[in-house]
């Protein structure tokens, strides 16, 4: 009879013995691989991020941000895109046929949609944020030749409203498009293309 007791006493021992040991190695695993798991601010950094432009009014700019680049998104209006179009014997690139955007915003434009401009809000000289200088003219700009544009202060660099490089300015390229698409007519997810407009 003693053996009964005892061997029922050891399938009680053996099981709780397994049953306390697989949460010990649950409670281990689980810090242990989710180490491997990117923090959140890092998936947070490199995630796409969504804009609402259907409240964007007509030639007016907005600023995200992406990776933590300055993003901005310019609604042209009619006449700045024909501004676009008088720029081009000022600017370096005026077909945009260097590689600062993807193949689906290249030409004169450099958009997807002509009315709207996405690009990084850096300077490709040395990185600082240009000035959105969008007044036709400005005398401290080059009077009657200004279109309006972008203009660095602190090297002097100006871009037009395409965010092409003005000849003859430190800045050796445009401003950069980043990969974007249309979700919707009122939204552009920056930082995903999967290679289509």
């Amino acid at each position: 009879m003693s053996d009964g007791v005892d061997l029922g006493r050891r399938r009680f021992l053996g099981a709780a013995t397994g049953v306390t040991s697989a949460i010990g190695i649950g409670f281990v695993a689980v810090p242990f691989l989710s180490s491997w798991k990117p923090s959140a601010r890092a998936q947070a950094l490199g995630a796409p991020v969504e804009v609402d432009i259907s409240k964007l009014d007509d030639g007016a700019l907005m600023r995200v941000e992406w990776r933590g680049k300055p993003i901005w998104v310019l609604k042209r209006t009619p006449e700045m895109i024909e501004r676009v179009e008088q720029a081009d014997p000022m600017v370096r690139d005026p077909m945009s046929e260097e590689p600062q955007q993807p193949e689906y915003a290249s030409g004169r434009l450099r958009s997807i949609r002509p009315e709207v401009l996405v690009v990084i809000g850096s300077c490709t000289h040395l990185g600082c944020s240009p000035s959105p200088r969008f007044d036709v003219g400005a005398e401290d700009l080059g009077g009657a030749d200004w279109p309006g544009g972008f203009f660095c202060a602190c090297h002097g660099s100006k871009f037009d409203l395409a965010g092409r490089v003005w000849r003859g300015v430190p800045a050796p390229l445009n401003l950069v498009v980043p990969p974007h698409k249309y979700v919707d007519d009122a939204t552009i997810l920056v930082g995903e293309d999967e290679g289509v407009a």
